[in-house]
């Protein structure tokens, strides 16, 4: 079992880069070719190939890493306290997010989508008319804040399972899997798991199966959440992601490409094929990510921790910010590549003074965005 004193650093890179890259990713939102929230008034295909390739990998990769900060939070809490730690650090800043940060998005949504006149103050009690989704205001999901709702959700559900994984006896009886899963590429076969999970979610495509957050059905994120903390619970799992990533970075590389190809030429089709495309994909991505931090980010810089602090709050604040930016300047007469570097970088501006000059000081704004008081 790894050593839960040890600080993983190469968690903390990930977590960052992930959320970078998460903000970029809304960011192309801007102007893929998919519906959005808010779109410019010129579209691009290259946005559209940036978001298909991402949306593969970035929300599984955030269901990893918390998997693992929830394997090392639970060696130092009892149940009661790390689930009242949960319900602060996702529950408050999700509600307090659907009520002050989300309505300004469906405000937005509402005067592109829907012919709204009004002020948002004048939007503003329309909003708790109706859910979003089924033909109302109210986003009960707090659209991109759906996340933290997930995770709560999984946190709590998965709480038996992780302890029962916790115990030495579990580990001695998990110990020939681990050595079978721990050779050569092995590892690889634990896509088995997600290809099933996503295999089964497509059964039910209106249901259970349902893609609206991310990409990906519940079942295969808690499939891959599940698999994230067996990742970090074992030493010899997580030295064999650094010793293949370089491997699993060519083998996702390739299979996002020949996927691509497939779609390309509508060859791509029956459920099996899909989810085992799909989740072979994935888990290679998360075990490329996963060895690239163990082999050369698991380390620490001055300023990783105030970084990584920063995170959450900037993830809270980072679509809302970036719809009202591109709602301002959605008719430019820009070119794509020029008006990009313009959303990004204001909105980059925005959400990192709102931080810092408000959030990160205040007592209360730190509480309601899941902050350490």
């Amino acid at each position: 079992m790894v050593n839960n004193n040890i600080r993983r650093y190469d968690i903390d890179w990930l977590r960052i880069l992930a959320m970078m890259t998460v903000f970029l990713f809304h960011c192309a939102r801007f102007f893929n070719q998919e519906d959005w929230h808010v779109k410019n008034n010129e579209l691009s295909d290259g946005m559209e190939v940036f978001i298909a390739v991402v949306s593969q990998w970035i929300m599984p990769l955030f269901f990893v890493l918390s998997a693992s900060g929830i394997y090392y939070a639970l060696f130092r809490r009892s149940n009661g306290v790390f689930i009242a730690e949960r319900f602060k650090r996702l529950v408050i800043p999700l509600i307090f997010g659907i009520l002050i940060l989300v309505p300004p998005q469906v405000y937005v949504e509402s005067v592109t989508h829907r012919g709204f006149e009004g002020s948002f103050w004048a939007f503003y009690p329309r909003y708790f008319d109706g859910f979003y989704g089924f033909g109302g205001n109210f986003a009960w999901m707090g659209l991109h804040l759906w996340y933290l709702e997930v995770l709560f959700i999984f946190s709590v559900i998965a709480l038996p399972l992780f302890r029962l994984l916790q115990r030495e006896r579990t580990g001695t009886f998990l110990k020939p899997a681990v050595i079978f899963f721990g050779k050569g590429y092995n590892i690889l076969l634990l896509s088995l798991f997600l290809i099933a999970a996503e295999y089964f979610s497509r059964l039910d495509p209106g249901g259970f199966g349902r893609r609206d957050f991310g990409g990906w059905s519940v079942p295969s994120y808690l499939m891959i959440f599940i698999l994230g903390y067996l990742m970090a619970r074992s030493p010899r799992l997580t030295e064999r992601t650094g010793k293949l990533w370089f491997p699993s970075l060519i083998i996702a590389v390739l299979i996002t490409l020949s996927g691509y190809i497939l779609i390309r030429m509508d060859w791509l089709s029956g459920r099996l094929m899909i989810a085992a495309l799909r989740g072979m994909n994935t888990w290679c991505w998360m075990l490329a990510f996963l060895g690239m931090g163990r082999r050369l980010l698991d380390h620490r810089k001055s300023w990783l921790p105030a970084a990584n602090e920063a995170v959450l709050p900037f993830y809270i604040l980072h679509q809302t910010i970036i719809v009202m930016t591109g709602f301002l300047i959605r008719n430019l007469d820009w070119p794509v590549a020029g008006k990009f570097i313009l959303l990004a970088t204001t909105s980059l501006v925005v959400i990192s003074a709102l931080y810092y000059w408000i959030v990160r000081k205040w007592r209360l704004m730190r509480f309601l965005f899941g902050m350490r008081i």
